[in-house]
């Protein structure tokens, strides 16, 4: 049931523990980021490059990734004389061995950015169905609270459409729009093409679906340059809402375009059930892309940016997330509708299978 509970001196508390960690592990991180006095010439640029992602990077051991030999084979295609689009290319492809999508190189006019953790995958979302037939076409068809659009269907199912982890989400607009579902019978919440943005939007929505304290994940830090130095795995706790919560059933529709903030959004939400009970909040579609490293950024001497993974994050097994989140229940609605063309059924082209199943699962 939704639960209005008047707020208390513990999430206060853990407010003041949260600022004080981060204020703690602020000269640990900039400690990390340090770099030598390296030329500013292909070579120097190549080399503080490889450098930075060899101590700082937490994923290279993980990902059976020998760096060493990586040195080898790129630092034969360094020459004096190359411009900066050459070295630009050579230094991205790099990275590309890496396969983060939180490593990106920038220089003033360019940015390389890894894409197959969602290229070559089921799109598993159609924004022209999900409008046409579900939505609606206007503001006057469904609502909207911030970067939250949301509606009650026929079946008496709510549903909540979350596009951007960047569109900022505060307590009132989440007040507004449960308040306005808690006659639903169960909820949807469709964070599909969701590539991610800010973690507190991530921890502050999910804070409305537990009525306690959960221990969601864990985190380390970097604390030297070795592949492995890292601090201890560090609990990371969600604490409930003190304000309007939902403790009904939740489906969440992932694809693989789920990445980083949204990544973890499916991490904490899946951490809410209970073990030894079945499955209030299920993951549905495909996997998530992952992205559970927390992005930090160093320069070259020439002054290109380079982002990178510096602190893994885990899961309340301690199961890395990097590589994604498998679904509950896998839905493949590329090869359903492409199916649906095959046998000549109109009508399945209008409709999209992963809300439809959703639609069966909350009826059940």
């Amino acid at each position: 049931m939704l639960k209005l509970q008047v707020r208390d001196q513990l999430m206060m508390r853990n407010k003041i523990k949260q600022i004080l960690w981060l204020l703690c592990c602020l000269p640990v991180l900039t400690g990390c980021i340090g770099e030598d006095d390296y030329a500013n010439d292909p070579r120097g640029n190549f080399e503080q490059l490889w450098k930075i992602i060899n101590e700082q990077y937490c994923f290279l051991d993980t990902k059976g990734i020998d760096w060493d030999a990586v040195h080898d084979e790129y630092s034969k295609l360094i020459i004096p004389s190359m411009s900066n689009d050459d070295l630009f290319d050579i230094l991205s492809q790099m990275l590309y061995i890496l396969k983060d999508g939180h490593v990106n190189l920038s220089s003033a006019s360019r940015i390389s950015y890894y894409d197959a953790w969602y290229q070559g995958y089921p799109w598993n979302y159609r924004e022209d169905i999900l409008y046409n037939y579900y939505l609606g076409s206007t503001n006057s068809d469904y609502r909207t609270s911030a970067g939250l659009k949301y509606k009650i269907f026929d079946n008496n199912i709510g549903y909540i459409r979350y596009e951007s982890f960047s569109a900022g989400v505060g307590d009132g607009n989440l007040d507004e729009v449960l308040y306005y579902l808690q006659i639903c019978n169960g909820l949807i919440i469709d964070v599909r093409d969701n590539g991610g943005g800010n973690l507190t939007n991530s921890s502050r929505i999910a804070a409305r679906f537990t009525d306690k304290q959960a221990l969601t994940g864990y985190i380390q830090h970097k604390t030297g340059p070795g592949h492995n130095d890292f601090s201890e795995m560090e609990p990371i706790y969600l604490e409930p809402s003190n304000s309007i919560r939902w403790q009904k059933k939740v489906v969440i529709l992932t694809n693989r375009r789920c990445y980083s903030a949204t990544n973890d959004f499916v991490n904490i939400m899946r951490s809410l059930n209970n073990d030894n009970e079945d499955k209030r909040i299920i993951q549905l579609g495909d996997q998530t892309g992952g992205g559970s490293g927390l992005p930090f950024s160093s320069e070259l001497p020439n002054g290109w940016s380079i982002r990178f993974s510096a602190s893994p994050h885990f899961d309340k097994y301690g199961k890395s997330l990097e590589d994604g989140i498998k679904p509950d229940v896998y839905v493949n609605m590329d090869k359903i509708l492409e199916e649906g063309i095959e046998q000549g059924d109109i009508e399945s082209q209008k409709k999209d299978p992963l809300i439809e199943k959703a639609f069966e699962i909350l009826s059940e």
